[in-house]
């Protein structure tokens, strides 16, 4: 079980890799996808079922997914399961499986709910951690973090500017909403950026179609929320951006864990408004980190620079002789057969009412037809269009009274 679709890819992905000589039949199960492919997998018969906790409920109370005969179940970033309200669910299948089962827990942080959790369901647990040997937390030791204060209307073109420094490899760069992740996606792709967003708002293709590019390379830089924040592997991540200061110390370590990963060396850059200097003191602190007052930082301020290996005279255009990435319209978008479709996928016919169009009129007879082009642009407002169904009104005089008595047009 895993909190988020593309983690699910992921693990399943991996999964297949590591059991190409055993044949293992694996079947990922998520929400966003259709039904029919999932439960042709599992009809079909299968060895590892890879999946969230909804859509795993969901086929299991259709009956398609028995978990009566389960001798394994991994529970992956729990912590992130907890977080997103997961925890009835994953409770709910505990209940379902056989006694007699292993259970494994992973998971960065252990919050009390989890603990309470490992008590209760797993038997005499061993607990395991892996972390540096001289580290009071999980931070990774090879990366390089940089604290900036920086000012609301400066952060895109710090950024642009951050993106072209020395040996800059794929970038994530994190924000806290949906419409700032659209927002700062494209500002970058007007400024020459191969950039792609990906949040909650966007189909499963599209959110698919996005990691994709950004796996092969065919974009550089991936805006995101914290959708993309838990359990992804991407080779070659070497900056991670906090466009905004993260909520806690937890969403902190998730975002800066996807670059420095097996051993390499990565960047974290963490840009924290004045408005948001009380929230980052809480996660310095919680973290140990040496970065109580962040130094007051603009796209020029020298110091800016010299931290992350900015070329001098680096502007927030990229020049048109980098822009060798293919970009993400080189990434076909897989049909994956969504149950729902968003609103950015609908076309126009679609947003503006099932097909009809906005400029529609009704005509007397109720026939649904539009009038035709002449009458709907007359300017008389006595005119009337006269359909097969409704013959033409005589015009109506209305006449003028006052006190009962009619009032004659005054002769000019």
């Amino acid at each position: 079980m895993v909190p988020t679709r593309e983690l699910a890819i992921q693990v399943a992905a991996d999964l297949a890799t590591a059991s190409k000589r055993t044949g293992a039949r694996i079947v990922t199960v998520y929400g966003g996808r259709a039904y029919e492919p999932q439960i042709t997998g599992l009809q079909n018969g299968v060895d590892i079922v890879v999946g969230t906790p909804g859509r795993l409920l969901d086929l299991e109370g259709q009956r398609h997914l028995d978990l009566s005969e389960v001798s394994a179940l991994v529970l992956d970033e729990a912590d992130k399961m907890l977080d997103l309200g997961f925890l009835p669910d994953i409770e709910r299948i505990l209940n379902k499986i056989p006694a007699k089962r292993q259970i494994m827990l992973f998971s960065a942080t252990m919050p009390s709910e989890i603990v309470s959790l490992s008590r209760n369901y797993l038997r005499q647990p061993t607990h395991v951690r892996a972390s540096d040997d001289d580290s009071g937390h999980t931070l990774p030791s090879q990366v390089a973090q940089h604290v900036f204060r920086t000012h609301p209307m400066d952060k895109q073109e710090m950024l642009a500017r951050l993106l072209q420094s020395n040996g800059r490899g794929l970038t994530m760069v994190f924000c806290q909403t949906k419409r700032v992740c659209d927002q700062v996606s494209t500002a970058l792709k007007e400024r020459g950026f191969a950039a792609a967003a990906v949040h909650g708002d966007l189909g499963q293709s599209q959110r698919e179609r996005a990691l994709r590019a950004f796996r092969n390379g065919k974009i550089d830089v991936l805006v995101a929320t914290d959708v993309a924040a838990r359990g992804l592997d991407v080779d070659d991540v070497t900056h991670v951006v906090n466009y905004e200061c993260p909520d806690d110390e937890k969403t902190y370590t998730h975002r800066i864990g996807r670059t420095g990963r097996a051993g390499r060396s990565g960047s974290a850059v963490t840009f924290v408004d004045w408005r948001e200097i009380a929230r980052w003191k809480l996660i310095n602190g919680a973290l140990g980190l040496s970065f109580p007052d962040p130094e007051e930082t603009y796209s020029t301020s020298p110091h800016f620079f010299e931290a992350l290996d900015i070329p001098t005279g680096t502007k927030g255009m990229l020049a048109k002789e980098q822009r060798g990435r293919a970009g993400l319209e080189a990434e076909e978008v897989e049909d994956i057969g969504e149950t729902g479709r968003s609103g950015r996928e609908s076309g126009p016919e679609e947003r503006s009412g099932h097909g009809r169009s906005r400029n529609r009129r009704r005509t007397r007879g109720g026939s649904g037809s539009a009038a035709p082009a002449a009458a709907a642009d007359a300017p008389s407002a006595d005119a009337v269009t006269e359909t097969p169904s409704a013959p033409a009104r005589k015009r109506v005089r209305r006449r003028r009274t006052r006190s009962g008595v009619e009032v004659k047009k005054e002769q000019e």
